[in-house]
């Protein structure tokens, strides 16, 4: 579907986690299930995650998957400030509107466990009716910013495809 859909109407979602060392099979990755469930829950129909390295093939996973017109991308890692972590650089030239409030509530409720959050650098926003967040690499990180989207994901995709309800 093209649109943001609430759930259970099977709008489809996209995850992408950017760790060049899950990407080389140096360990596995243990957001992306955590992601992919959580949609599958929402009602979204979730494909597998996208493991690629940090930097540049993170915006080539966003672009291919944006190409598909899901109704949320979500992606996990490469938001800190190491050399490497670029999610923030390949994500928001990708933005045509930023929703800055959902990563202030994902860095607060991170912050309410690690002062480590405050270092979290990711955007979110949309591109057309797609949703696209950057959540933190960790899978508490993970956590927290889904427990942050879960109360209003579907009043998120309800505003991006249009709707006026409040």
């Amino acid at each position: 579907m093209s649109a943001c859909e609430p759930a259970n109407s099977l709008g489809s979602a996209g995850v992408v986690i950017a760790s060049t060392r899950a990407a080389l099979g140096v360990y596995e990755d243990k957001t992306g299930p955590i992601i992919a469930d959580w949609l599958a829950e929402q009602g979204f129909d979730t494909s597998a995650p996208i493991v690629v390295p940090d930097g540049a093939p993170v915006g080539a996973a966003l672009r291919a998957l944006l190409s598909q017109r899901p109704a949320v991308v979500l992606t996990s890692g490469g938001t800190g400030l190491s050399p490497t972590d670029e999610t923030p650089e390949m994500t928001r030239p990708l933005l045509e509107r930023e929703i800055p409030g959902i990563m202030e509530a994902i860095r607060a409720a991170g912050l309410a466990k690690t002062p480590l959050a405050a270092l979290s650098r990711g955007y979110a926003g949309s591109n057309g009716h797609t949703l696209i967040v950057n959540l933190p690499g960790s899978p508490s990180g993970v956590m927290d910013g889904l427990a942050v989207l879960d109360p209003i994901i579907k009043h998120l995709c309800e505003q991006l495809k249009g709707g006026h309800g409040h």
